[in-house]
């Protein structure tokens, strides 16, 4: 099959729209399918793109962020010839187009493609449907999404969603983020050589691995490991990730008392993060809002346990994986300071059965499988049009 992924973000980008379309392109690209990438140029502070194995791929600037020709949408006309331009290029042999998320990017494609006759399937991530609002008169992005041969979403709760706030059409369908073989259980053995390797002396390991955001939530986690730990030198809490808050968060620690406690290891490459993963004690996820966070998922294929605020994303994992994943209030510190020091007096890893729905639902293979279907019903619905 002929496919071409169109993104707002791509690798080196670490948004959860930049890591799926690479991700289904590297699959695809290896059993031999032809692929090809649209996206913007990389934004998240990264001074060169790192393609990696992903070419082709055209990238296409972003809008400017002020100044007259924002003003005057001269900057949006010419985004909208760069992607037609470029959908010319590389999508005239195209069996379908992937779409993902939002943005102009997305409404100039959905757009070449009704003018070409190609079919496209829409994935939606979360922000473009927590946030919908139709608009008045012209909404590009309704026009996409109603258009679209196949409407993927990211979690079943973004789903339901989307149809409560007036989305409901036929052709709709989850399908959940990929955990990589890399995220697996280990034994006893092989988790304290992986401590050693981090320079983790402590008998207890907490973690989290996200983006140092405002909406990420660590600063409830810092107090509340403050609260339950504060008095106790065999836990380290472990935080990754980069961001603007880093600053503010490193000053909580140590007005808490327990920056010595607390290691901000930056951005780590995969491989680090799932050795993290499977040494930890307890993955903690206190975010505000998600749709459905891969990092929990990737905890719990390493056999980690999950703490999460009862955001949309963790309230799915509970009922998905039940008492491997807890679930406490968002925004409060007392109940997660209390879910984290019952875990700790009450140490063990996941379930058989939880690792049989990893492997049913969120590893490479079974999101290939589901996404090969959805391509196929696109597609095909298509061509009986």
């Amino acid at each position: 099959m002929n496919v071409v992924h169109v993104s707002p973000h791509l690798p080196p980008d670490q948004a959860a729209n930049a890591l799926l379309p690479a991700q289904l392109g590297r699959w695809m690209a290896e059993r031999g399918d032809e692929i090809a990438f649209v996206a913007h140029e990389p934004g998240q502070e990264h001074a060169q793109p790192a393609t990696g194995r992903l070419e082709p791929i055209t990238w296409i600037p972003r809008r400017a962020n002020g100044g007259w020709s924002r003003a005057l949408r001269v900057d949006a006309w010419r985004l909208v010839r760069r992607v037609n331009a470029a959908l010319d290029r590389v999508a005239a042999r195209a069996d379908l187009l992937h779409l993902h998320s939002n943005g102009l990017i997305i409404e100039a494609a959905a757009a070449w493609t009704r003018r070409r006759g190609v079919p496209y399937v829409l994935t939606l991530y979360g922000t473009e449907i927590w946030h919908y609002r139709r608009r008045r008169l012209v909404d590009p992005f309704t026009r996409a999404y109603s258009r679209a041969a196949r409407v993927t979403f990211y979690s079943r709760g973004l789903l339901d969603h989307a149809k409560g706030v007036g989305l409901d059409r036929a052709g709709l369908s989850v399908v959940y983020p990929p955990v990589a073989p890399d995220f697996a259980p280990r034994d006893d053995a092989a988790r304290a050589d992986a401590r050693r390797r981090l320079g983790v002396s402590e008998p207890r390991l907490l973690l989290n691995v996200k983006r140092l955001h405002p909406l990420a939530g660590q600063t409830f986690l810092i107090d509340a490991f403050a609260q339950a730990c504060g008095g106790r030198r065999d836990v380290r809490l472990v935080i990754c990730g980069d961001g603007a808050e880093r600053a503010r968060l490193e000053r909580q620690a140590a007005e808490r008392g327990v920056a010595d406690r607390i290691t901000f290891t930056g951005l780590l490459p995969n491989a680090a993060i799932a050795e993290y993963m499977a040494c930890a004690d307890l993955f903690v996820l206190p975010s505000r809002l998600e749709a459905l966070p891969t990092v929990a998922v990737e905890a719990l294929a390493s056999g980690t346990p999950v703490l999460s605020a009862d955001h949309p994303g963790g309230l799915e994992l509970h009922a998905i994986f039940g008492a491997d994943v807890a679930v406490v209030a968002k925004e409060q510190v007392q109940p997660l300071a209390s879910a984290i020091g019952e875990s700790l007096a009450h140490p063990r890893r996941t379930s058989a059965a939880t690792a049989a729905r990893i492997d049913e639902l969120f590893r490479p293979a079974a999101v290939l499988g589901a996404f090969d279907a959805v391509y196929r019903e696109a597609v095909g619905a298509t061509a009986r049009a």
